[in-house]
């Protein structure tokens, strides 16, 4: 009796898995990277980054649960996640790079979300790196749910 293994059904799964696993590391990255800025370099987190850290850090539970074993139905609570964290991060790009008017910033004055506390190599900024941390999680996560089905 021969047995047929559906190798399409396995690929499909790796590939999955992998998406899955770049997601759970940007979060994990994201997470930790944010913790250490306010926590070990005392740069205080504004409200917008706290309106990002949370679908950040909910992000990493959730893709630590779906990793073991698989679970393909992770887009459907993450993939809103993401983009709300990704609109509140480009919002926040808008405004350090002045784009929006300061009447329109929800920040107070003694945190202000204008204000530039970092900038890596001369031009990697926080909401950046925000931004593009969402985008590539935003991506990864419709390669799972388009891109990998049986």
């Amino acid at each position: 009796m021969s047995q047929s293994i559906d190798v399409s059904s396995d690929s499909a799964n790796n590939g999955a898995w992998y998406c899955l696993f770049i997601c759970w590391l940007i979060a994990a990255t994201s997470t930790f990277g944010s913790l250490f800025f306010s926590e070990v370099m005392h740069i205080p987190p504004c409200v917008l980054c706290w309106y990002q850290r949370i679908p950040m850090y909910a992000m990493l539970v959730i893709f630590s649960v779906a990793l073991f074993p698989l679970d393909r139905k992770v887009t459907r609570y993450a993939l809103p996640l993401a983009v709300i964290g990704w609109l509140f991060a480009f919002y926040h790009l808008l405004i350090y790079s002045g784009v929006i008017p300061e009447g329109m910033q929800p920040c107070s004055a003694e945190v202000s979300c204008a204000k530039i506390d970092l900038e890596l190599i001369g031009f990697i900024t926080i909401p950046l790196m925000s931004v593009v941390a969402f985008s590539l999680m935003i991506g990864l996560l419709l390669m799972i749910s388009k891109g990998f089905k049986k």
